[in-house]
């Protein structure tokens, strides 16, 4: 039978975006769910910790690569582990849902010449968090990703903040010369796209061999 398909709306190209810097680490998620299942026999093969949060609720607490859950037996270059030993506090600041960032630091891609171990997760939602970020109530290795420019899309933002890059290195940690990149959050079309530095004509197979 023959069926009605509308064609979708098309956003905009000249809205608001926000160009945040790129990080060369690992994709990753906190996820939080509320739990109302009995704390004593507790099992879920999506979470690995339960915590009582401040508002009296009990949480649910995993983590997730981009491919995969992961666990501190099973994990992602410590991402889980590190979510495990800052539940408490992941569950207050965030709350319920799948927070997704970049791991990054010591021993992940790039480094970014952070002392042995040193790793951070910035959160993706600048929207959401960049109001609400507090280094006090915070855990330490929590942040957002960079934010380079907001307002109306054109060209030459998106070039103004790779020279900025270029120029002035990692805004994520103080100046480190060997940058990602961008991404472009549209917010009409509620899409991201990424700008690399190196290699940002070629396909991603192809940028990375260059890169080798």
């Amino acid at each position: 039978m023959i069926e009605f398909k509308a064609w979708p709306k098309v956003p905009r190209l000249f809205r608001d975006v926000v160009i945040t810097e790129k990080i060369d680490g690992t994709n990753a998620a906190v996820v939080i769910e509320k739990y109302e299942g009995d704390i004593f026999a507790f099992k879920d093969e999506n979470a690995f910790i339960l915590v009582l949060g401040t508002d009296g609720d009990v949480y649910a607490v995993g983590a997730q690569s981009r491919s995969r859950l992961i666990s501190p037996e099973q994990d992602n270059h410590g991402f889980a582990v590190w979510v495990r030993n800052n539940a408490a506090a992941l569950v207050d600041v965030l709350g319920a849902g799948t927070h997704y960032g970049e791991w990054w630091g010591s021993g992940i891609n790039r480094g970014y010449n952070l002392p042995k171990g040193q790793k951070y997760f910035s959160l993706f939602n600048t929207s959401r968090w960049d109001d609400e970020y507090n280094e006090e109530t915070w855990p330490e290795e929590l942040g957002i990703v960079p934010i380079l420019y907001q307002g109306d899309f054109f060209h030459g933002a998106v070039q103004d903040c790779l020279n900025d890059l270029r120029k002035h290195g990692s805004r994520a940690n103080g100046g480190f010369p060997r940058p990602e990149g961008i991404v472009v959050f549209h917010k009409a079309a509620n899409q991201m796209f990424k700008v690399t530095l190196e290699n940002d004509a070629a396909p991603k197979s192809a940028a990375l061999a260059l890169a080798a």
